[in-house]
């Protein structure tokens, strides 16, 4: 069911699997390799043609360039306005969620559990229109907090179901040792249930700013200018009509992908523990 290790292979598979390893990781990495390289090369290798050439010079003015050329400072500051709250909301609900739907026992928990996860599986490109119609509804189009709530509706699914399966691996002897003590059910909550999946709430930390910090979809539907929508959407701004800047492009998206890279590793230790928590007894 599960691979191998490849030290239990034939000494053929190990020395393809060393072959092959690192040409599948240079392939992967050649895009980024690209992007970092255009992001220091210089408008005119652009203008001239030298798209994939050595760059003439190293040109990391196109940095400062990007921020005083565009609002992407806005734009990196509309981005924290809108993940950050998504993040702390979507990961609360969840924990709450979570055990409820865990610890208590009710007729339709399993059916609710299913409604949770079941949106998960629903393609969000057909919300379009509706999610659309209801932001310009609430007066709530081309605003942070509309796209900050509908990422924290969004999300909760998810969270949900991440948060739920830790909580149900818990020892229940605890939970009921607990209440034979007389404490109550948000103390048990509180002080027993969130210390011990710290771990996973990290983890889901991680995810979930990684996932709304790099949302493109949402922000090109639900926001339009430069007063609201994050970086990911704004970078589109930063093509002029008939040139494309693909210098302070790439300038742009090296800078966009900073943060979550940081809060991966900063957080990487929590993260690696959250997401092997349970995984042996």
């Amino acid at each position: 069911m599960f691979p191998r290790p490849i030290q239990t292979m034939s000494p053929a598979a190990q020395r393809t699997y060393k072959i092959v390893l690192p040409i599948m990781l240079i392939l992967w990495l050649l895009p980024l390799l690209g992007v970092a390289m255009t992001s220091v090369r210089p408008s005119g290798d652009l203008a001239a043609g030298n798209y994939f050439g050595i760059p003439s010079r190293l040109a990391f003015e196109n940095y400062a360039d990007v921020f005083r050329n565009s609002p992407l400072a806005q734009y990196l500051w509309n981005s924290f306005r809108i993940t950050i709250p998504v993040m702390f909301g979507a990961v609360a609900l969840s924990c709450l969620t979570g055990f409820a739907l865990a610890v208590y026992k009710f007729r339709l928990s399993l059916l609710v559990f299913f409604m949770f996860v079941a949106g998960n599986f629903v393609p969000f490109q057909i919300l379009m229109v509706p999610v659309r119609d209801l932001t310009v509804d609430l007066g709530l189009y081309n605003t942070i907090t509309g796209l900050a709530l509908f990422h924290i509706a969004f999300q909760t699914g998810f969270c949900t179901l991440f948060m739920r399966n830790f909580i149900k691996a818990l020892p229940r002897e605890l939970i009921e040792a607990a209440r034979v003590e007389g404490v109550t059910e948000w103390q048990i909550f509180w002080h027993i249930v969130l210390p011990l999946v710290r771990p996973a709430i990290a983890a889901l930390s991680v995810l979930v700013f990684t996932f709304i910090w790099n949302d493109y979809f949402w922000a090109m539907v639900l926001t339009t200018g430069a007063s609201t929508q994050p970086v990911t959407a704004g970078l589109n701004s930063l093509n002029g009509q008939w040139i494309a800047a693909w210098h302070l492009v790439s300038a742009g998206s090296i800078l966009a992908a900073l943060p979550p890279v940081l809060m991966f590793f900063m957080m990487q230790r929590h993260f690696i523990a959250g997401l092997t928590l349970g995984a042996v007894k």
